[in-house]
């Protein structure tokens, strides 16, 4: 009988500072050229990652991490606004990405664990994941976590010379414990 491989083991959430935000990069960078986890083609500069932290830092959405070793960015996530409208308050859209290298180890279990507490701490009721169809580990991590299929927009993107479909997940929290209008 197959041994089952141990799970890894737990490292520290931390908050992603300015000093994170060259590896943040990175690890955008490289699923932006290598991946269709996101659907761009042009790698992002310092500037618009600085852009990107500070829009964060003013709205009080968290940037969580986990450093394989002091200093070694694994892994991050975060959320934004789902949509820009006002009744879409309590709905976010995050995002998680590891480090090539350290796929496969825990880290994106941790975090999407993380910024689901993060979300319901900070009140939201949904958190959503636009997911290219092909990601079976994104797939599969999600629906580990409850996060359920809710549609899929076929053909919404092109990149690497074909289309691709984009599958939307959605976890509902049950936060606000009082939702109000306005």
């Amino acid at each position: 009988m197959p041994r089952k491989k141990p799970a890894p083991p737990r490292r520290p959430v931390i908050r992603c500072s300015a000093a994170h935000l060259e590896a943040i990069r990175e690890i955008y960078n490289d699923a932006i050229v290598n991946t269709t986890a996101l659907y761009e083609y042009a790698p992002r500069s310092t500037e618009t990652m600085r852009e990107w932290l500070a829009v964060r830092e003013r709205d009080s959405i968290p940037v969580i991490g986990i450093e394989w070793e002091p200093g070694v960015l694994a892994g991050f996530a975060t959320w934004g606004p789902f949509r820009p409208r006002a009744a879409y308050k309590y709905s976010a859209e995050h995002s998680v990405y590891v480090a090539e290298r350290f796929r496969g180890e825990g880290i994106g279990r941790q975090l999407m664990q993380a910024i689901v507490t993060e979300a319901t701490r900070a009140e939201l009721h949904m958190l959503v994941a636009g997911i290219d169809a092909s990601n079976v580990a994104s797939i599969a991590l999600h629906s580990s976590l409850g996060f359920r299929c809710c549609g899929t927009v076929r053909e919404a993107g092109f990149k690497f010379g074909r289309w691709l479909d984009l599958e939307f997940w959605q976890l509902i929290l049950p936060t606000p414990a009082t939702p109000v209008e306005g």
